[in-house]
């Protein structure tokens, strides 16, 4: 990883459709107004774009933190735009400062935080997990 500037921004931009609906994800009864989950995958996105020019090709970055606040709600049809930029860098661990707006408000802000990650070292990882381990036997 090469180092990350304070200020480095990234963007993530998309079109509300059906699939991303508040009442999709929890409640039918819900408006028909994009889920906060999918406002917070727009924030992460645009977090990594911010720091993908500094990643080496075998590094990405996860998600560790997010505090955010949605503000308000978006139809079906518009475009929200995400933003982040980084505020705080302590060797691994990114902290940026986020926001969504659609064409007439802002929709949410916050902070959010990232780890960059060995991907290959993420793999084996989690290869070691996926493999299914004998329970140990408690006697009574």
């Amino acid at each position: 990883m090469r180092p990350i500037p304070l200020g480095a921004k990234g963007t993530f931009t998309l079109a509300v459709a059906p699939e991303h609906l508040a009442n999709q994800f929890k409640d039918a009864m819900l408006p028909p107004v994009l889920a906060t989950p999918v406002m917070i995958m727009m924030m992460e996105n645009a977090a990594l774009n911010a720091i993908r020019p500094f990643l080496d090709t075998d590094e990405s970055a996860v998600g560790t933190a997010v505090d955010v606040r949605h503000l308000a709600a978006t139809p079906v049809g518009h475009q929200v735009r995400a933003e982040a930029e980084v505020t705080k860098v302590e060797g691994r661990r990114i902290e940026f400062k986020v926001t969504a707006s659609d064409e007439t408000e802002e929709i949410g802000c916050g902070t959010h935080e990232r780890m960059a990650v060995d991907l290959r070292r993420l793999d084996q990882r989690l290869a070691t997990k996926s493999k299914p381990r004998a329970r140990p036997r408690h006697s009574s």
